[in-house]
């Protein structure tokens, strides 16, 4: 049996009825939103979305931080005077 991640959750027949409503129900929380009563797909709010992708891109930012840290070792040393 697979986990549901979300303490809210609806089946499809009932997103079609009303999204709004389920929505609104929601309070802000995420939906898993069930088929057969396995989770198919996770509804959530659009502010929840953002914040998820500025996280990911912050951490791919770190990623290519440390990569680049690796590749200090073969980094020539300049002074600004000297450019």
């Amino acid at each position: 049996m697979e986990s549901v991640l979300a303490s809210c959750s609806a089946s499809i027949s009932e997103l079609k009825k009303n999204p709004s409503s389920l929505i609104e129900q929601a309070a802000g929380e995420p939906i898993a939103i069930l088929n057969h009563n396995k989770p198919t797909a996770y509804l959530i709010p659009a502010e929840t979305y953002e914040a998820l992708l500025e996280k990911l891109e912050d951490y791919q930012l770190g990623m290519i931080v440390k990569e680049r840290q690796n590749e200090k070792i073969s980094a020539v040393e300049v002074s600004i005077d000297e450019l």
